[in-house]
């Protein structure tokens, strides 16, 4: 979610709007399974570097699977993005998922801040929660902590992207008692043309987590005006 925020974050003159939905075969999120096939919508607005996004996440298949609705709060100057991100989740610790709960032991919010910045060639981000449904088993906030490192290159007239990401410490949220390599990915996108005006970019991914000993294939497909 911070990459589509910092990609439509660019600094711009005038207002840029973004509308997109992605339809995924299930939903990997740094290397844990979060459901089956879903849709995950977005919603975003950025000016002159600052952008908000909401983004969803439901399933198609299996009522049971996580609900999400994410806000993101982002800032890009030149190489450097700045946010923060509200994750609401439909399971938590009010057992009647309400939204507008945010107490500090009963939400099923988890408030998240990042630092990162694109060299051009790779870009590093860190992630730590410091908010919300975040606790270790003897109540103390854990302060989760996600980092990661995102190569992109081209091949053969297709876009990839390889991806390394690691929890630096214990972490309930991730599963991890310590440092622990979490997720690593590559992803492939081509753009299937439609009309001359219109084309569908078809994504492939395989995603591994070596701390849970998991290994996924995703795919899915972008559609956006």
């Amino acid at each position: 979610m911070m990459l589509v925020a910092s990609a439509t974050a660019i600094a711009q003159d005038k207002v840029e709007t973004t509308i997109c939905g992605d339809i995924v075969s299930s939903y990997i999120w740094r290397g844990q399974d979060l459901g089956s096939a879903a849709i995950q919508p977005t919603l975003g607005v950025g000016y002159k570097g600052l952008s908000l996004t909401a983004w969803g996440s439901y399933g198609l298949i299996n009522t049971a699977d996580t609900k999400e609705f994410d806000l993101t709060l982002a800032y890009t100057t030149g190489g450097l993005n700045i946010g923060v991100t509200d994750y609401w989740f439909d399971a938590g610790l009010d057992p009647d998922a309400r939204y507008f709960k945010y107490d500090a032991h009963g939400t099923n919010h988890v408030f998240e801040g990042n630092i990162g910045y694109d060299f051009g060639f790779a870009s590093l981000q860190w992630f730590t929660n410091f908010s919300g449904n975040d606790y270790k088993e003897d109540g103390d906030r854990a302060y989760s902590s996600y980092v990661e490192v995102v190569v992109p290159f081209k091949l053969s007239a297709i876009d990839w992207t390889a991806t390394a990401g690691a929890v630096p410490f214990e972490s309930p949220l991730y599963g991890t008692s310590g440092f622990a390599v979490t997720n690593l990915s590559l992803k492939a996108t081509k753009d299937i043309k439609v009309t001359d005006s219109f084309s569908i970019p078809v994504f492939g991914q395989i995603a591994a987590n070596p701390c849970s000993q998991k290994a996924y294939l995703v795919f899915g497909f972008t559609l956006q005006p």
